[in-house]
């Protein structure tokens, strides 16, 4: 059985509101499923998660979910006739008058963002599209100059580089979204403009263990704390949207070489995320840029790529993951895509853990190994196996459904509900009859395995096993 060992993450929207087209992306190689909050009802979130969840027991397949808070985001408001055309060298303010605007003004109500903003300070809008810079600047108002126009739509988001302090990226309205995302037991929660290692830590004192967390990073103040933010957090986001608009946009790309690098070195999951096939949300085919930037993160050794309004609000939804699913395995079939990953290896502590994974690089290097079956209680063991990026398909068993799920985000990793064994030698046999079933190992196979003894207690992964299929 061939899978991709890069997962695809794709985003649900008004394109994919249903229990068959939920499934068809799951069938075209989708992985897990991202429910955006900074759009849509409770209501909305609930029904997609439960298609989710249906349609993952339909296909035997465990496919995770992942909440993507909104956070502190910066938007106008409304117009009183639709979108606007901005002019270069016009006037614009940005003001707190909730009164819908025009060609002349808009509200802005983000009082603690108009106090930050200077003369000569820039502000973005739509994403980087549009660019400002102010010229006179009051406590409820700024008047900007247009430098770079276009049109405006209602409730885009804006971006000041540089110019806003410190901002607690858990609002109001990400808590009461919290809550009911994990109420739903939602497997992932990202948590949006991530600043300082603290932000993470306090999100997941919040949490409490009920899902894990992805840091979005989306700030140049991240990108300076990132090494640090990569240890307390469970996963990472490369958010190259609002990145791009925060950060000279030229710098991006090598900034994601080194997150990717770091996220493997401490065994954390890796996200890249925006505009990986953009042009699919109106063309049955990308452009060969995009092609090659999803290759490139995929040749880096990203753990999974995203889909945002591909999926979301696309014309072509099943087709944009069907090429992403295409690329991967292209990609991945490359004899070079192999010899780039070993040349990035990541170092080794002096730990039980790291001797096993070492154990097992060498041995499915050595062996043609079929398969590596790894029982794990918290999914610990199974991240530090594809940290390695071996070549041979990573079954993760589990006992728990939840561990299951969360582990459909990570590289090489199928993961499977297990029960709970008292005997090595159940496991045994049972992992093995597993690897046959899963399509990845036939008589005569070699596979490796790996596990704790004694069996379900967290963190004892202690033993390496070679085995035969019989």
């Amino acid at each position: 059985m061939s899978i991709n060992h890069t997962k695809i993450l794709a985003t649900l929207g008004p394109a994919t509101s249903s229990l068959e087209k939920v499934c068809a992306l799951i069938e075209a190689g989708a992985n897990v499923f991202r429910i955006n909050f900074s759009h849509g009802s409770h209501e909305e979130h609930a029904q997609r998660i439960a298609w989710v969840r249906e349609a993952g027991e339909k296909l035997n397949k465990p496919v995770g979910v992942l909440m993507d808070l909104q956070g502190p985001k910066f938007r106008v408001g409304t117009f009183q006739n639709g979108p606007v055309n901005l002019v270069n060298g016009a006037k614009f303010t940005l003001d707190m008058d909730p009164t819908p605007g025009d060609e002349t003004r808009v509200c802005f109500p983000h009082p603690e963002a108009i106090g930050s903003l200077g003369v000569g300070s820039e502000v973005f809008l739509d994403d980087g599209n549009l660019r400002l810079v102010i010229t006179e600047a009051a406590d409820d108002h700024v008047v900007t100059e247009v430098v770079v126009g276009g049109e405006l739509g209602e409730r885009k988001g804006v971006n000041m580089p540089g110019n806003l302090g410190k901002v607690n990226p858990l609002t109001e309205k990400d808590m009461i979204d919290m809550e009911f995302g994990l109420s739903q037991n939602v497997d992932w929660v990202a948590l949006s403009f991530v600043q300082t290692p603290a932000d993470v830590i306090a999100a997941k004192e919040k949490i409490a263990g009920r899902a894990t967390l992805v840091a979005k990073i989306e700030k140049p103040s991240a990108v300076e704390q990132f090494e640090e933010i990569v240890k307390v957090t469970d996963a990472v986001m490369v958010a190259r949207g609002d990145l791009g608009v925060e950060m000279p946009a030229h710098q991006v790309p090598g900034l994601q070489k080194m997150m990717i690098k770091l996220c493997r070195q401490y065994a954390k999951p890796v996200i890249v995320a925006t505009q990986m096939l953009e042009s699919m949300r109106d063309k049955p085919r990308p452009t060969r840029a995009e092609v090659s930037d999803v290759a490139n993160a995929v040749y880096e050794g990203a753990d999974a790529v995203m889909l945002s309004a591909e999926t979301a609000s696309g014309d072509f939804p099943v087709e944009a993951v069907t090429m992403m699913t295409d690329i991967i395995r292209e990609v991945e079939s490359d004899p070079l895509y192999y010899q780039v990953l070993d040349t990035t290896e990541p170092a080794y502590e002096p730990t039980v853990e790291s001797a096993i994974s070492l154990a097992l690089q060498s041995t499915t290097h050595l062996l043609d190994i079929s398969a590596i079956i790894n029982y794990t209680s918290s999914g610990f063991s199974t991240l530090q196996a594809s940290r390695e990026r071996p070549a041979a398909p990573i079954l993760s068993l589990s006992h728990s459904p939840e561990t299951a799920r969360r582990l459909s985000l990570v590289w090489g990793v199928y993961p499977l509900y297990s029960e709970k064994f008292e005997l090595q030698s159940e496991m045994v046999d049972f992992a093995l009859a597993k690897a046959v079933e899963a399509g990845f190992s036939k008589s005569g196979d070699k596979t490796v395995i790996t596990a704790g003894v004694p069996f379900g207690v967290p963190g004892t992964t202690n033993m390496l096993r070679i085995e035969t299929v019989k």
